[in-house]
């Protein structure tokens, strides 16, 4: 479930490449990298809820803003596109829920 979930949000970031400004391009890319790690951290740890894969992405990108990784503006930028995608693509029945 959480890969098929995982496609979507790929997906939506993909559809965003014609009209997405600079800002918002970086923090999907930075974004795909978390929720690749994400899913790959919960399929080994037997998780399948998307709580629980959103619980994982926000704890990785806690991890890389206290490793300061991303400045104030860009950790709001991508905590926020997080957010919008998980609910966005929350949106859509998963193929296995139909």
């Amino acid at each position: 479930m959480i890969v098929t979930f995982e496609t979507r949000i790929l997906a939506l970031i993909d559809d965003m490449v014609e009209h997405a400004t600079d800002d918002e391009l970086f923090a999907g890319g930075y974004l795909r990298g978390h929720l690749t790690l994400a899913v790959a951290e919960a399929e080994e740890n037997n998780e399948h809820t998307l709580e629980a894969l959103h619980v994982r992405v926000r704890g990785g990108l806690a991890k890389a803003i206290g490793n300061g990784e991303l400045s104030p503006p860009d950790q709001a930028l991508v905590l926020g596109m997080w957010q919008k995608l998980y609910e966005q693509a929350k949106t859509v029945p998963l193929i296995n829920e139909i």
